[in-house]
């Protein structure tokens, strides 16, 4: 039986009246091509059934095609927490929408990080790089920066913003107005839960909430600021001191749902009320908060917005060179009963 010869880009064009070089320029999308050379080429590639081949494909455009997503390094159980899931959700959308596929990473710490950075740099497996969050004097943000290979952050840099692409809520804004809407419910001393502070989006949380006890002319004091992880243990384990503090807490600011979630269920496993003996207030307005018992106050960080706007700047870099592109995503607090029992 004779085999069906394979279509070859110089059939597409011979049929298409055009060179090969030109066919070859249409697959990879070059701007230099018309419009009206490039709709009778794809109807060239079309009829006869032509799929360029990928890796090929990626030597004339000299594009993978993919792009590298490195999740943070403070948890293993980074994608237990809501916030990631939504924001690989925006992600994976933006980068569909634009034909990529993503590579995700996942590490143990910050070192592991920038290692496999190096590997997918150095192995030609992504155009660009996106990092999940960002820590003061970041190894990898500085040798991203320090290559010029294309990067963003769902994050803020701690240095050299100006330089870097990144997109972000303002988190110290959002944390001052949560803390000073407990201090309008008559809370007077507020404690915090705050994740890894390496991390800028914790200081630039603590540096909202001490600002807002400031002008409620409330002391900031330093035993009521707990610092742990974006976990349950960290929630369980400071719920408890929180109670054992003498005069205890009417109020706690914390940094994340997941943390929230597990003080909650502490407080109430110890017959604490919510919210009058003491009211919660948290951050990612996650399915947690909503579903908590009771229901958790939350600040919204639009997590879907953030990794649909972080691909974009992404791409801009990738495509046109774009460096220090800056983008707040809005927040917005959602009130319930752990800090208002009549809501």
């Amino acid at each position: 039986m004779k085999k069906n010869k394979s279509v070859t880009i110089k059939d597409v064009a011979k049929k298409a009246g055009v060179s090969s070089s030109t066919v070859s320029r249409v697959i990879s999308k070059n701007p230099k091509i018309s419009e009206e050379t490039t709709k009778k080429v794809l109807e060239c590639m079309e009829e006869l059934g032509y799929h360029p081949n990928a890796i090929a494909r990626s030597l004339v455009s000299r594009r993978t095609g993919s792009l590298g997503v490195i999740m943070p390094s403070t948890s293993k159980d980074a994608l237990l927490n809501p916030f990631f899931p939504e924001a690989l959700s925006g992600i994976t959308k933006a980068a569909s929408k634009a034909g990529f596929d993503i590579i995700l990473s996942t590490n143990d710490t910050k070192e592991q990080e920038l290692e496999v950075i190096k590997s997918y740099i150095h192995g030609s497996k992504v155009d660009g790089i996106l990092l999940l969050s960002s820590k003061v004097e970041d190894q990898c943000i500085e040798y991203l920066s320090k290559i010029d290979f294309p990067f963003a952050i769902i994050g803020s840099p701690w240095e050299r913003s100006e330089t870097i692409n990144h997109v972000d809520n303002d988190n110290y804004m959002a944390a001052y107005e949560l803390t000073r809407y407990l201090t309008i419910q008559g809370r007077k001393r507020i404690a915090m839960i705050a994740g890894d502070c390496s991390l800028v989006v914790t200081r630039k949380r603590i540096e909202g909430y001490k600002k807002a006890l400031e002008e409620s002319n409330l002391s900031f004091e330093e035993d009521l600021l707990f610092i742990g992880s974006f976990d349950e243990k960290t929630g369980y384990e400071y719920a408890s001191e929180i109670i054992d503090s003498k005069p205890a807490p009417d109020g706690v600011i914390v940094t994340d749902d997941l943390v929230a979630f597990a003080a909650v269920r502490l407080f109430k496993q110890l017959h604490y009320r919510i919210p009058e003996d003491i009211a919660v207030a948290s951050f990612n307005n996650s399915i947690l908060s909503r579903y908590s018992n009771p229901p958790i106050t939350s600040v919204d960080v639009n997590a879907m917005t953030l990794g649909e706007k972080s691909v974009e700047l992404l791409l801009k870099a990738i495509e046109k060179g774009t460096r220090g592109r800056k983008v707040i995503a809005p927040h917005t607090i959602y009130k319930r009963k752990s800090t208002d029992g009549n809501l």
